[in-house]
């Protein structure tokens, strides 16, 4: 199991950001005060529109906050860094390449530490194991289903070994069974690389099967508006007693936050 510590992988400090509309500003976020710590796995939960993607996307330097600051390894981060990768809810693989071809993509790019063939080899290898799409190196994505896609969307990210791993709603647009057997892998997945997470999704279940901590993101007034620390140990999914008594009082602050 992945082992948490007291070392903060991500900080965020005061953030806040806005849009620029034709009737004035809009405030998508305010006064994000938010730690991740190492082996950590915490997740945003929150209706459509109260502003998670925006401020994972921030977090991963894609977007600039309007104030505050953003610290990796507790140091100012400005831009994207390579130390942090993130999987969005679409795969974004490239149509033209094979899977094994899209996984080493990611380890070719810019400011990567150089690889030998060699050593590619190995990263791309484990990388395709974890997710279990061995024997699926020469598919290209269009031989692939919706699942099997994410799956090597997620081993291009692992390639590149990021101490944060950055989860976009990554499963949201599979069926309720692929979805189920991708948050299983992801819990695999989190353990044999100790990884440190940071996952949005609307999903109270899967926010329950896999975070050790959900805070829970609200509209009005934006921002994070509660905080559940879950000490249960993964896997979950025998725990339904308890985990249904905390999806019970997660869905009525969720409820309530959607009625302000």
């Amino acid at each position: 199991m992945s082992v948490a510590t007291d070392y903060p992988v991500l900080t965020l400090k005061n953030l806040h950001k806005r849009y620029k509309t034709r009737h004035g500003y809009r405030t998508v976020f305010e006064d994000i005060n938010l730690q991740v710590r190492s082996g950590e796995v915490v997740c945003l939960l929150g209706a459509s529109g109260c502003g998670k993607s925006t401020l994972l996307a921030t977090a991963a330097g894609l977007q600039s906050a309007d104030g505050g600051e953003i610290q990796l390894h507790s140091r100012p981060l400005q831009a994207p860094d390579i130390r942090s990768s993130i999987v969005f809810q679409s795969p974004a693989l490239l149509p033209w390449l094979t899977v094994w071809q899209n996984v080493a993509f990611g380890l070719k790019l810019k400011r990567m530490p150089r690889l030998d063939h060699q050593q590619l080899r190995e990263r791309v290898h484990t990388a395709v194991k974890s997710v279990k799409l061995e024997g699926f190196e020469r598919a290209y994505p269009h031989q692939l289903s919706g699942g099997m896609a994410q799956r090597v969307s997620l081993a291009r990210v692992l390639a590149r070994r990021p101490s944060l791993l950055l989860l976009d709603e990554p499963f949201s647009a599979l069926d309720a069974i692929t979805r189920f057997e991708m948050q299983k892998l992801l819990l695999e997945v989190i353990a044999l690389y100790n990884s440190t997470v940071l996952l949005v999704t609307h999903d109270i279940d899967e926010a329950l099967l896999v975070a050790d901590r959900v805070l829970l993101m609200g509209r009005h007034p934006v921002g994070i508006r509660r905080e559940w620390t879950i000490s249960m140990a993964k896997p979950r999914f025998e725990s339904a007693k308890l985990l249904s008594d905390l999806r019970r009082s997660i869905f009525q602050e969720l409820a309530l936050v959607m009625t302000l």
